[in-house]
């Protein structure tokens, strides 16, 4: 009834496996048949303190019992908290803007380097390098942003103009004119199949960056709020960005994307808005999820349950090397690369039978994003699910 019904009425933009799920407790979910599965996908990085957290919900609950939303006309006292607590956690000076999803925080931090680049009321700089296997969102710009270029199809254009893909780090010097406002990058890409750059070269782009009054954009959509154990992957990297995106993880499931800037005084009134970012409900629940999430990484649970799904990670590769062949990763965004595709999609396929959720990434890899409170129990269930499913392969 309900793959008739989805069918029927939604639109299909997604290849759906038609399993009902009915309610979860942390990384565990059940369906309407009462199987339990074990997920280490967390709505693909987005449940990041479990599903069915109570005080996530009681903090919901207790908000839309008072105030849902208002506007932006007004101020509002959580989102006001909500940008110091995450301004504070970052350690850089900086100011937040609040919308709805990753791609509209990447759509703001396009906006602000464009102004960043204009020059007496004219345009002088406003090209933006992006990678050409990232991933930055799905609405116009973002995709375009996205340097994926099979993903350009010619029935969405024609698309804005201004981003400039490189092929790799090195490339990127080699793209940069005197129309260049700066370079958006992904630390540790996801989509692009959960790679992880080297810390060196990044210091060095971000160093050259700035030499040449060049901005650095980090996406951290996917690898923000404690995902590499830090709180934001930038300081894993020890690198001060200009413009940080967040979102994902950030609410716990609650809708809500972040723009975080240095460049505190370049927008004015009117510039930029979101009709629902940064409401009541989105702020109150995210200032619980970082609440939670702070906590659990002061008190050395993120780390452990980081050090576990490495060497989980590490010996199925060890163990099924007809399968796969290496790990990739920094924290709990992690990646085993398998032999082919075909291995991959067989992979993700039969994990599912046995009850364990994982993700594909780029050509060949699978990914595991499970939430940062999943238990050493947990990790140790899905694993034995999952080795059940490898060996039918």
């Amino acid at each position: 009834m309900l793959e008739a019904m989805d069918k029927e009425y939604v639109l299909g933009t997604y290849a759906r496996n038609y399993v009902n799920f009915t309610h979860g407790k942390n990384a565990t979910l059940f369906d309407s048949e009462g199987k339990e599965y074990i997920d280490f996908t967390s709505g693909i990085g987005v449940v990041s303190v479990g599903h069915g957290n109570k005080r996530v919900a009681d903090a919901i609950y207790d908000q839309a019992q008072k105030i849902i939303h208002i506007s932006n006309l007004f101020s509002i006292e959580p989102q006001a908290k909500l940008a110091k607590k995450l301004v504070d956690l970052s350690g850089f000076s900086m100011q937040c803007f609040f919308a709805n999803s990753g791609a509209e925080a990447n759509e703001g931090a396009i906006k602000i380097a464009r102004k960043y680049g204009e020059e007496d009321g004219k345009i002088k700089r406003y090209k933006i390098i992006t990678l050409e296997s990232s991933f930055h969102g799905r609405t116009i710009s973002s995709l375009k942003a996205t340097g994926q270029t099979d993903m350009h199809a010619t029935y969405f254009g024609p698309y804005p103009d201004g981003f400039v893909y490189a092929k790799d780090l090195e490339d990127i010097p080699n793209h940069i004119d005197e129309h260049t406002v700066g370079v958006m990058i992904e630390l540790i890409q996801g989509e692009g199949g959960v790679h992880a750059f080297d810390i060196q070269q990044i210091q060095d782009l971000a160093k050259n960056l700035k030499k040449q009054n060049l901005l650095l954009i980090v996406d951290e959509v996917q690898t923000g709020v404690f995902r590499t154990g830090d709180f934001l992957a930038s300081q894993t990297y020890n690198i001060e960005p200009d413009i940080i995106t967040l979102a994902k993880g950030v609410g716990g499931g609650v809708p809500i994307g972040v723009v975080m800037t240095r460049l505190k005084d370049l927008l004015k009134a009117g510039d930029h808005g979101s009709t629902f970012g940064g409401n009541y409900l989105s702020c109150r629940a995210a200032l619980e999820v970082l609440d939670i999430l702070e906590e659990s990484a002061n008190k050395g649970v993120i780390q452990k349950n980081i050090e576990t799904l490495e060497k989980k990670l590490e010996k199925t590769v060890k163990d099924f090397p007809k399968l796969f062949e290496n790990t990739s990763g920094v924290g709990l965004i992690r990646g085993i690369g398998a032999r082919s595709a075909d291995i991959q999609g067989a992979v993700i396929k039969a994990t599912f039978e046995k009850g364990v959720l994982v993700l594909k990434a780029g050509k060949n890899r699978v990914r595991f994003l499970p939430p940062l409170t999943i238990t050493t129990a947990e990790i140790e269930a899905g694993f034995e699910r999952l080795y059940h499913a490898l060996e039918t392969l």
